[in-house]
Parts: C-alpha cells; structure tokens; sequence
C-alpha cells in the first residue's frame, strides 16, 4: 500500500510522504492509526493528494489485522526487502523442481525452503530476533517446528 501510494505522489514530495504515512502504519493500534490517517487526509498531502487517502480508505479492513502483532512482528511483516526476499527463494526451487506429483509435494518443497530460509540471509532483516521470539510465543508449535 505505501508503494502504490507512492505512484500518486511527485518524485521531489515522495519521501515527505513516505514520512507522514508511517505515522500510520506504525500507530500503535488500529484506532490509533484510523486517527492518523484522518490526520493525513486533513493535512496538507491529503489535501493535495487526495487519491492517496481514497487508495488507504478502500483498503483499510486489509490494513487493520497488521495492528493485532506487536511492533517487531508488524516490522518484519512490512519489511519489502525480507518478503521480496522470501518469495524469490520459493519461486527459485519451485522453478529448479520443474513439476509436482502432487499438491503434497508442493507444499513439502515449500515447507523445506522456509525451514532453510535463516541460513541463506546475508544479514537478517531488523529487529528479526525479537520477532523470532515473538513469533515462537504467538504460534507456538507451528513456529517451534520450523526451528
């Protein structure tokens, strides 16, 4: 939602945007952020770049369930760089796989690449420990398999 935001926004305006939008992604909660996002469309990029607050208005119910986890997870969640990562290291072994028997299959090649997906990170997205710690207490048995 930030980058399509962004494609309404000027280039020289684009990162005065970006500042006052993660004013609402990083609310607290979702009322909190609702508050925010009133605040934006009242203020002066709202004004002026109305489709920007329309585009977040339509996508709010989307947006809301991120403020159910805490900051960490909500962090990793919206760090573009960490999922972009993730999904290309799926698409690759799937690609190499060729084709699946079976739906079982699938998901057993995806379940592997997630498992290994720690040890192939250069450098861990911020905050990750906290997260991993958050996710294994929130998720329980599902996380503490992958580990």
């Amino acid at each position: 939602l930030i980058r399509y935001s962004m494609h309404f926004a000027s280039w020289k305006e684009r990162k005065k945007i970006a500042v006052a939008l993660r004013a609402i992604y990083q609310a607290e909660s979702a009322d909190a952020a609702r508050a925010r996002l009133e605040e934006f469309a009242a203020g002066p990029w709202g004004q002026r770049y109305p489709s920007i607050y329309m585009a977040w208005e339509r996508k709010w119910e989307q947006v809301t369930p991120f403020f159910a986890f805490t900051p960490q997870i909500r962090r990793i969640i919206y760090t573009t760089n960490a999922i972009e990562s993730l999904h290309s290291q799926v698409r690759r072994s799937v690609r190499v796989r060729g084709h699946f028997p079976n739906d079982r299959a699938a998901t057993k090649l995806i379940y592997l690449v997630l498992r290994n997906v720690e040890s192939k990170w250069k450098r861990p997205p911020v905050s990750w420990q906290q997260a991993k710690s958050e996710f294994a207490i929130r998720f329980g048995d599902r996380f503490g398999a992958m580990n």
